[in-house]
């Protein structure tokens, strides 16, 4: 026999041997493809197949005439087929491929083009359910195509075996394989159940509700060598097999990233008795058993094995190459030939012999330990996602979820010639072995290096997955036909150019109007009318005798006749344009002209999901309703997790199934980084489907810094968890008997398949009673939801059976707690007197059955603008919408709380407990008699609400008649935070049951007051409040947490260490606060004891970072004098360590930071015997916040702690001592007047060496002297407000024993810091960053975090973080600066040209994850800043310092009452706006405005910046100016705040 020299052939051969039919698709049937001349031969001479009855029947194909079709016909006809064909096909085959994944098919693949391939043709389709494998000599090419159809017969499912022929055909010729081998591994017996099987039980559904499935029979006994298992004839068969090894049901219709390497390998053949069997579907593990086996008998009769990742190279290796794609035989070749002092030497290579389904583990098993960088090479020339499909299945392979594990690094493989391999390699280590390792470097030439290459359409280098998919699918006949706006997914001609058609944007039409569905489904219309007058011309052209020759005729009546078929019109095309372009006549010119309508269009709209939200609006409804066949595709790119909560009736609206229920548009909803493979089959059935068609795409990412990882996780989850199923819907299936709806994900949402379910009910009732339309057409969620409902009031209605007297339904609706608390302890009340109480939230109720109630208290909150809570909204909206409800039976009583002054504008003050009395109305006006005036509670009353409430219970039980009863249990008061503490066995409450219990992401509420103590606060996504709730979930729960750091200085191994928390184990950002501290958000409950190790380990704290305790002390940086600033720095950690508690240390260390084996046991052996002589028991009433500031920088605000301290220079340059200032502090509650900010009053001077004592001593006088019953008056401002300085400061002398001296002089010049390069007095060099709002975090355009990495990587200096939230790189010597100046240029971190107020403006974190936040605060400053400094440069003062703060409430974190301008926020999109501060810190501002939003800041703002230009004194600041000029007048000190505010401010009192 002739030895074998081609891929060619060798697949030819095997293709032949096993199958009845091979499919040759070609070119042309008169042109051979690669395979089709031996194939031909085999024909021809009626060589014998292996499974054929007599000799295999070879099909031509035209590779443009469906061939995926025509095997789909054969294999449900039960003919074993395989399909010989290039990679062209596939894309256009998607449809099919879904399919035949069902079928033992086996495609042979040659990648295109030729010389050059692009290996996207299969990442593309990896997804589609076949097992892929690849070869890559020629040996193996025979050997994978054998394995190739033992695995489809096997396992009854697809195979796509694919090889790039350039490289395989560069191997020495072949014997062909024996005749033995191949009886060995071709399940004859499993071929001959296909065949036999009855052909009629194949069906025409879109997957025929077939999948492959193997015998699982409930016994067996022995086992032979003989007939392995085969494939199913149908769901249920009962056959008599072997029984598989049990495993996960997991599809291999997606992609299978890990899978056991130790599965128990099927034999090769077994027999067995006959017994009962069931069906089980063929997993991915299955398919590893099968060609496990198989590759076994391959090695045993040749010596050659196969493994599904090879690797070669040395078993010590550092770094490694997976190649996919070229020939890795070269790079092989490459390293082994390397010289010892090469990057590269000692390198080893995988290779991927089994793609799909994906083998994680087996991957880490080849790989040796010692691997420290992994690049993956691609050659994928069509890209359409930002990073490779391989690296990310390496990235998930190789990196845990805590992002351990190797360096990977992509590249893009182009064409690398052998005798550049080494360059190339050269090129790929320096960049992956770089401290800074660049993604996507393209490695070798793009070009193709033959002109005989297959042409592939060049893809345009845009961001947008979806816009390349569809170029990439449709190419030059792809028609976009509105003009985007930038808010949608870009400028289509910008980013595609010429080589795209779009719409073009009409004279006088906004981007707006142009880019909505309504007007592009008008230039549609538009455009189709044309081409049907260009049809029209056209035929007229074929009937006349104009042209030079007759040939342009003939082809013009053949595309004439087909015009409107899309097939056979665009293959035809390229012919008639041919012809027309070498007649030369004026009649061809004139249809050259418009030459783009010879090809039928594929036309589309693209918008995003702004659409969603007025569907009629925007024009959805008008193309849906039109019946017209266009294509929509809306693209969503909000991440799931930063999805806003939403006002209901604004919320996207689901146009999945609003497009459904119009019953004649195809839909459906894709994820490109969850299924690819999905996204193309959508597209192209979209296109193929007559009517309109809607793809809702997600895309959840548009930032150039997004990990690969990142993004792939963030699809995933969306998916996973529902919140974006994929799916496609098309209606006109069921007229080919096939089903309208495919699922492609595991869940669904469960609207979705309800509407399934009643599609037919609903659409037949409501045509036929359209009264009962509205009520029919809502969600089935709702309906769930009121399930839900009805089982819970039973289930309570059930608990209350035994118990006498009337029943009383208590209903609440509260934000924070204090509503749902009163209607608890109402309702405990009510069951103490004998009622039957249920308490539950307003919108937890059942309301049908409201009109059946006999008595129903309300309890409300008041919440925005007058608004009722979140748990509240949906009750009311029904309550105020509908007529409906009869509640002439029902009693009813309703109490509101609110805050009387939260509003001080006469115009506002209708929003005071707005919702309580707007539903008593309402309720009365429903029939419903009141038992009571409607009570209110008022945050001004002495008592808060309580006031209101004692009055108004009272009359309820009057009411309800239980007003006498005798004999009630007394209530046990309220818990205090006081209780909590003293009760916590010193701060251990139960933090650590609560640590270990996992049914929850949160924590006790107790404990979360103990947790601050600790340096940790519970918080919760409030940007994901609304949807959590909607999904009947709990709260995004997560914890924050604060380092204890004094003085602010952190070493480079530090700043490393504190970057990787934030990527490991929190949100990937760190927050430098106004403490001179870390601050990590985001860590979920699990991780947050690993967190606190970790920064145990990097010699840093986080105990007493928070709580009623001291807290960070800070420092000035004073970057220009080091050595003045290390003494002061060490007097600032003395104190921070002389303040530390004792017993509290002891339970930080039992709770985070024992050993792993989890024994409660506590470090200092009985708790009883710890104490804590510093706090006592109790601690301190409130937080207590001491500071250093150095003049002349007042750059830690010294006046806005509980204690600051001054620090004066001696004569001889040394520091001396301190001047102490007391008293000072930020916190207030709005429009109560009893609360103010303050600043710290003077007590005199102290020697350096007894700063810690007076400390200590003013601390002991405010922990005996504080207010421990009123948290709101419990700062020791208000103690030495109370008992006047000269009393305070005498206790304090007393304890001290000796006086205070006399102050000593200082100056100070501002409270801002001084950004770029300083020297100081000893040379060493600092530069001031600029950290807008602290916030340390890559984004698309400054990879910030990644750059300060870098710097703290060359272990030079150390950083200091300052009290103005910006970070400084101190003691660098000169020798050290041309590395970090080049890095700084490199990452744009020596930028500080920016406006004097963006470089002196603060910002306290407020939304998402602050519980107290009001209003936006670090996410708005920015942007406010940005629309002033228009007028800011136009005002000629953007080099002027603007001291603004900004603060999302009133507790003052980033100290905006001694800023110049200040804004503090009162509700969503409102603040108080502040004025007057002093610019050195040491004066308060005062309110100019309440409750204002932007155009109203902007209106005050940008005037007063223009006066202050032309009207200000020499070197006058902002604040003293808006002073001079009367706006403001002049706060002297904190209880004097609230007087002559620039707008009426009202009191309680």
């Amino acid at each position: 026999m002739a030895a074998i020299s081609t891929a060619g052939g060798a697949v030819a051969r095997v293709a032949y041997i096993a199958s009845d039919v091979v499919i040759s698709v070609q070119p042309s049937l008169a042109v051979d493809s690669e395979f089709s001349k031996d194939l031909r031969s085999f024909a021809e001479t009626r060589a014998p197949s292996l499974v054929a009855k007599g000799a295999a029947e070879i099909v031509p194909v035209r590779y443009n005439a469906d061939p995926l079709l025509t095997a789909l016909q054969s294999v449900r006809s039960r003919k074993i087929t395989s399909v010989t064909t290039t990679s062209s096909i596939l894309l256009q085959s998607i449809p099919h491929l879904y399919k035949l994944a069902q079928y033992p098919v086996v495609l042979h693949v040659s990648l295109q083009p030729s010389t050059y391939p692009d290996y996207s043709d299969i990442t593309s389709i990896r997804q589609s359910g076949f097992t892929f494998l690849q070869s890559e000599t020629l040996q193996e090419t025979q050997d994978i195509a054998l394995s190739a159809h033992a695995l489809a017969l096997k396992s009854g499912k697809g195979v796509v075996h694919f090889f790039d022929a350039s490289v395989v055909n560069r191997s020495d010729p072949i014997a062909a394989e024996t005749r033995e081998l191949v009886r060995q591994l071709i399940d004859e017996d499993a071929a001959r159940r296909f065949q036999e099987a009855p052909a009629g039980e194949s069906t025409i559904y879109a997957d025929d509700g077939r999948r492959a499935t193997l015998p699982a029979p409930a016994s067996q006994s022995g086992t032979t060598n003989g007939a392995s298992n085969g494939v199913s004839t149908s769901n249920g068969d009962k056959l008599p097999s072997r029984a598989a090894s049990p495993s996960k049901e997991s599809s291999s219709e997606s992609s299978r990233r890990e899978s056991s390497a130790n599965s128990e390998q099927a034999p090769s053949s077994v027999t067995t008795v006959e017994s009962e069997i069931v069906r089980k579907p063929v997993t991915s593990d299955d398919i590893v058993n099968f060609i496990t086996s198989i590759w076994a008998t391959i090695s045993e009769a040749t010596g050659r094995t196969y493994q599904p990742f090879e690797y070669t190279g040395s078993a010590k290796a550092k770094s490694a190459l997976v190649v996919f794609g070229g020939d890795a035989a070269v790079f092989a070749g490459a390293i082994k030939s390397a010289g010892a002092k090469e990057q590269f030497a000692n390198v080893g290579v995988v290779t991927t012999r089994l793609y799909r389904p994906w083998l994680g583990e087996q991957l880490r098993a080849v790989l040796p330990k010692s691997i420290k960088h992994v690049a993956v090479l691609e050659q994928i020339r069509r890209k359409t996602t930002k990073w490779g499909p391989v690296l990310l299945d390496v990235l998930s392979s190789l990196k845990s979820a805590v992002n351990t594990g190797p360096v990977i690094v992509g590249y893009q493989l182009g064409y690398v010639e052998p005798s550049t391999a080494q360059n190339a390699l050269n090129e790929i280590f320096k960049n992956l072995v770089s401290k800074s390792p660049a993604q996507n470097l393209q490695i070798g030439s793009s070009e193709i290096p033959s002109s005989n290459s297959v042409e592939t359409l060049e893809q345009p280098a845009v961001e947008n997955a979806y816009m390349k998919i569809l170029n990439q699918l449709f190419g030059a006949r792809l028609h976009v036909a509105n003009q985007l706006g930038k808010n949608d997914v870009g400028s289509l001609t910008e980013q595609f150019g010429e080589k795209l058609h779009v719409g073009r944007r009409v004279p006088g039409i906004s981007a707006e109007i142009a880019s909505t569905p309504e007007f592009g489904f008008g230039s549609l219309v538009a455009r189709q009318e044309r081409r049907k007058e260009f049809m029209q011309q056209a035929s007229q052209a074929a009937k006349e005798r104009n042209f030079a020759t007759d040939i342009p005729r003939s082809w013009l009546s053949k595309w004439a006749l087909d015009a409107d078929n899309s097939a056979k019109a665009n293959a035809l095309a390229p012919e008639v344009v041919a012809r027309l372009s070498t007649d030369g006549s004026s009649q061809a010119s004139a249809l050259l002209a418009n030459k783009s309508f010879f090809f039928k269009e594929s036309q589309w709209l693209v918008g995003s999901d702004a659409w969603a939200y007025d569907l009629g609006n925007s024009g959805v409804h008008h193309v849906l309703a039109s019946g017209a066949n266009v294509n929509m595709l809306i693209i969503d790119s909000q991440p799931h997790s930063e999805k806003a909560a939403a006002d209901a009736t604004r919320r996207k609206k689901d146009i999945g199934l609003y497009a459904m229920n119009f019953g004649n548009a195809y839909v459906a909803s894709v994820a490109v980084y969850s299924s690819y493979t999905q996204v193309l089959a959508a597209m192209l059935e979209a296109e193929q489907f007559n009517g309109p068609s809607v793809i809702l795409a997600y895309l959840p990412y548009f930032k150039e810094n997004d990990t690969p990882l990142t993004v792939l996780q963030e699809t995933k989850k969306a998916v996973d968890i529902g919140y974006w199923p994929l799916y496609r819907w098309d209606p006109r299936a069921e007229q080919n008997g096939e089903e309208k709806f495919r699922l492609d994900s595991e869940r669904v949402k469960k609207e979705l398949e309800e509407f399934l379910r009643r599609d037919n009910y609903l659409t037949q009732l409501t045509k036929r009673h359209p009264e009962f339309s509205a009520s029919l057409s809502g969600s089935y969620g709702s309906e769930v939801r009121e399930l839900q409902k009805r089982k819970a009031k039973n289930a309570y209605e059930a608990l209350l059976e035994g118990l006498q007297g009337a029943p009383v339904t208590i209903l609440f609706a509260s934000d924070n707690g204090n509503a749902e608390n009163l209607a608890k302890r109402f309702g405990n009340r009510a069951k103490a007197r004998g009622l039957k109480p249920m308490v539950m939230a307003m919108d937890d109720y059942p309301l049908e059955d409201l009109s059946a109630e006999e008595n129903v208290v309300f309890f409300t909150a008041t919440a925005g603008q007058g608004e009722f809570p979140q748990n509240g909204r949906n009750f009311w909206e029904t309550i105020r919408n509908s007529t409906e409800f009869d509640l002439a039976t029902v009693k009813f009583a309703v109490f509101a709380l609110g805050d009387s002054h939260y509003w001080p504008r006469k115009e506002d003050k209708i929003y005071y407990n707005k919702p309580g009395k707007d539903l008593h109305n309402r309720l009365a006006t429903l029939g419903a008699v009141s038992m009571a005036d409607c009570g209110l509670g008022d945050d001004q009353d002495p008592d808060t609400y309580h006031t209101g409430y004692n009055e108004w219970e009272p009359k309820l039980w009057q009411a309800l008649g239980v007003d006498k009863v005798e004999g009630l249990p007394e209530e046990p008061p309220p818990l205090t935070n006081e209780d909590m503490k003293i009760n916590s066995n010193f701060l251990r409450g139960t933090i650590a049951e609560g640590l270990a219990d996992t049914s929850t992401g949160a924590i006790s509420a107790s404990d979360q007051q103990l947790t601050k103590f600790h340096g940790t606060y519970m918080q919760d996504d409030r940007d994901l409040r609304d949807e959590r709730k909607a999904q009947g979930l709990e709260p995004a729960y997560s914890f924050m947490i604060r380092c204890r750091l004094s003085g602010g200085v952190a070493t480079p191994k530090q700043w490393i260490q504190m970057d990787d928390i934030s990527d490991s184990l929190g949100n990937e950002t760190m927050k430098l606060t106004t403490r001179q501290t870390f601050q990590f958000h985001g860590i979920v409950k699990g991780k947050l004891r690993p967190a606190m190790q970790a920064i145990n380990r990097a010699l840093m704290t986080t105990i007493a970072a928070c709580g009623d305790i001291n807290r960070n002390v800070m420092c000035s940086s004073l970057p220009s004098a080091s050595k003045y600033h290390r003494q002061v720095h060490a007097v600032a950690g003395r104190i921070s360590d002389h303040l530390l508690p004792s017993a509290a240390s002891t339970a930080y260390h039992e709770i985070w930071l024992q050993d792993g084996n989890e024994k409660k046991t506590q470090v200092a052996g009985n708790a009883i015997v710890e104490s804590e002589p510093l706090y006592g028991p109790v601690y301190l009433p409130r937080k207590f916040k001491i500071t250093i500031a150095i003049p002349p920088h007042n750059d830690t605000d010294v006046y806005a702690h509980d204690v600051g301290l001054i620090a004066i220079k001696g004569k001889n340059g040394q520091l001396e001592g301190f001047n102490i200032l007391a008293g000072g502090g930020m916190g207030v509650t709005h429009n109560m007047k009893k609360t103010y900010p303050q600043i710290g009053r003077m007590f005199g001077y102290v020697p350096a060496d007894k700063a810690h004592l007076a400390c200590e001593k003013i601390m002991i006088v405010q922990r005996d002297n504080g207010d421990r019953k009123n948290r709101k008056h419990a700062r020791l401002k208000y103690t030495i407000d109370d008992m006047g300085v000269d009393v305070f400061k005498g206790k304090v002398e007393e304890l001290l024993g000796f006086k205070f001296e006399e102050p000593k002089a200082f100056k100070f010049d501002s409270n801002i810091d001084t950004f770029g390069w300083q020297k100081d007095e000893v040379g060493l060099n600092h530069f001031t960053f600029f950290i807008e709002n602290g916030r340390i975090e890559n984004t698309a355009n400054f990879q910030m975090k990644a750059g300060i990495r870098e710097i703290a990587k060359l272990n030079k200096g150390e950083f200091r973080l300052t009290g103005n939230q910006h970070l400084i790189l101190s003691n660098i010597e000169d020798k050290d600066l041309p590395k970090i100046k080049a890095l700084m240029k490199k990452f744009k971190l020596d930028n500080t040209d920016f406006s004097g107020m963006r470089l002196s403006s603060s910002a306290c974190v407020a939304f998402p994850t602050c519980g107290l936040a009001m209003a936006e605060s670090e996410r708005y400053l920015p942007e406010l800043i940005t629309k002033l400094e228009s007028t800011i440069e136009e005002a000629g003062l953007r080099q002027d310092s603007i001291v603004m703060r900004m603060t999302g409430c009133p507790n003052g974190c980033a100290r905006p009452w001694l800023a110049e301008v200040a804004f503090v926020g009162k509700a969503f999109g409102a603040y108080n706006m502040y004025l007057g501060g002093g610019y050195h810190g040491n004066r308060l501002n005062k309110l100019y405005r309440s409750s204002i939003k932007e155009d109203e800041i902007l209106e005050i703002m940008k005037p007063l910046i223009k006066r202050y230009a032309k009207e200000r004194n020499a070197h006058e600041h902002f604040g003293d100016f808006c002073i001079r000029i009367g706006m403001i007048t002049a706060t002297k000190e904190g209880r004097d705040f609230h007087d002559n505010t620039g707008e009426e401010e009202e009191d309680g009192e």
